[in-house]
């Protein structure tokens, strides 16, 4: 039965505000609960971007947009679709660490969410019900948020990255916003300043890890797998010790996704191919080395190692390219606290002459000598000026991705790399950066944005039907993005425009779904790969909801 009245105006998927005409106003209950004037969408658009632009800083103005999420979210991601690269720091990172940090003070709208708490693991089935109101969910980015974004554990504030992380997924990629849930799994919380704000909303306790954990979170798994057969499932902001259990338990179950650990590694990967279009160099002639050996660094580190496999190149040969540095230096295989994903590539101290002296980022590079360089530590500024030029003095066209974020836990700036090198730095950051002049160069920097890269895959996923997402189809995911960006023009970047996503997204989701198909993972007949994405793929429009 359709809504109506108010019921209608408070419905983010229906409501359409002034826009809605005289007929459906008549038959809805709205006449007399609306001005008068009817507007169009494009109408309403311009009007809330003036409005925008009014706002004085970030936050105000990503305050200004979640109004309108909750309560249109056609205008929404119309205005969004308009503005992609203006509003992508502002909807998401770097603004929306603050918000998370304020979430509790600020908070007015569950935004369609589905809290789950450890404490109540009985209730599950009927939060995910409640949540979904009716809906077939397709998509969902679930988070515990213990290691979100550079800024660590904010409990269930952290509900808030994914909200976000499904709004790109809609404005890049076109997924229905009625077919996606955000669900945050509260755990509990080890920042002491929230289990002692009177204001947090989430459980008070530490968090609690071990089978109790994973018990909880495989119960949502089956639930939500039960309730939504069409699932595809999105991992995000998970710590280290959890990330790849989790990851590693269900991908070969269901359609599943980590961002950290292969959304980071998929979009470095399609950098690192991108300077290598430019610098006509081959993949299997680099020496790789990531400073920051969490869940992202790790992710990186295996997806280039399976690049450099799928280049001939023996599990020896190619491990013999990889190095990683975290806080202690670079890591060692008797270290006693290595993790599974980083042990494959730590290395024999026997190596180095002088390896009890390796135990800073500099002194590794003067070691090594890498021509590849990979910043996910969250340490701002730790790729110094004398640390580039140790690398550049041994590499024509050094590879430095300075990739934490926000702004201030960067490595480095693309402007200083670029000077410390000469421009001969091929630079991709994790934050947006504006063209670097040089020498009377104009240097396009690429942002190595996973957004480039995950709704393109989400939607290839799900236009295939596919019943997993595997390394086959990831590494399709990275390739695809190359060819987009011209290697021969002086300045060019390693990584296309996020200005152009929606392209990019469907790229991305055709070369993927083709991949699933050949393997023959699609769960059904796929005659055409451009048809089913297009069956998929929803627009901010209006629809008419009388006769």
């Amino acid at each position: 039965m359709m809504k109506k009245s108010h019921d209608v105006l408070n419905d983010p998927f229906l409501n359409k505000g002034t826009a809605f005409t005289q007929e459906e106003r008549k038959q809805l209950g709205l006449i007399g609960l609306l001005p008068p004037c009817i507007q169009t969408l494009e109408e309403q658009s311009a009007q809330a971007y003036d409005q925008y632009r009014k706002k004085d800083s970030a936050i105000e103005k990503r305050h200004f947009l979640m109004e309108i999420f909750n309560t249109n979210r056609t205008l929404f991601y119309a205005l969004f679709s308009r503005h992609v690269v203006e509003f992508m720091p502002i909807v998401y990172d770097p603004t929306i660490a603050e918000s998370i940090e304020r979430y509790d003070e600020l908070f007015v709208d569950p935004q369609y969410a589905a809290y789950l708490s450890i404490n109540e693991p009985e209730n599950i089935e009927t939060i995910l019900k409640n949540a979904a109101n009716g809906r077939e969910i397709k998509l969902i980015v679930a988070t515990d948020a213990e290691g979100i974004l550079g800024i660590g554990d904010w409990g269930v504030n952290g509900v808030d990255i994914s909200v976000g992380k499904l709004m790109v997924y809609t404005a890049a990629a076109g997924i229905d916003p009625s077919s996606v849930l955000p669900v945050v799994l509260d755990v509990g919380t080890n920042r002491e300043q929230l289990l002692q704000d009177p204001l947090y909303l989430g459980n008070r306790h530490q968090r609690v890890r071990g089978d109790r954990y994973y018990d909880f979170v495989d119960q949502f798994v089956q639930k939500a797998e039960a309730l939504f057969p069409k699932l595809y499932l999105h991992w995000e902001d998970f710590g280290r010790s959890n990330a790849a259990n989790i990851l590693n338990k269900y991908r070969d179950r269901i359609p599943t996704f980590n961002d950290d650990i292969q959304g980071t590694g998929i979009i470095s990967l399609a950098g690192i191919l991108g300077a290598l279009n430019i610098s006509k160099q081959q993949i299997t002639d680099q020496v790789y080395m990531c400073f920051g050996a969490g869940s992202a660094g790790a992710g990186i580190t295996n997806r280039i190692y399976q690049e450099m496999l799928q280049h001939g190149l023996s599990e020896e040969e190619a491990r013999a390219k990889f190095y990683m540095v975290d806080l202690q230096g670079l890591l060692f295989d008797d270290m006693a606290d290595l993790t599974p994903e980083q042990r494959p590539f730590a290395r024999k101290r026997s190596e180095f002459p002088n390896s009890q002296e390796l135990t800073t980022l500099e002194a590794a590079v003067k070691a090594v000598k890498p021509t590849i360089l990979v910043g996910t530590s969250t340490c701002g500024g730790a790729f110094t000026e004398s640390i580039v030029k140790k690398m550049a003095a041994h590499s024509e066209r050094p590879i430095i991705f300075p990739l934490s974020n926000p702004t201030e836990l960067a490595e480095a700036t693309a402007k200083d790399l670029l000077t410390w090198t000469e421009g001969r730095a091929l630079v991709a950051t994790g934050i947006p950066t504006d063209p670097v002049e040089f020498n009377g160069v104009s240097y396009e920097i690429g942002q190595a944005n996973n957004a480039l890269i995950y709704p393109g895959l989400g939607l290839g996923v799900l236009a295939s039907a596919a019943r997993m997402l595997n390394d086959t189809m990831i590494s399709k995911a990275a390739h695809s993005l190359g060819g987009l960006v011209d290697p021969d023009k002086a300045g060019a970047a390693v990584l296309p425009p996020v200005a152009k996503l929606p392209e990019f997204s469907r790229t991305v989701a055709r070369g993927v779904a083709q991949s699933a198909v050949d393997q023959k993972l699609n769960k059904h007949p796929i005659a055409d790969i451009d048809q089913a994405i297009d069956e998929l793929k929803w627009a901010p429009q209006y629809r008419t909801l009388v006769e």
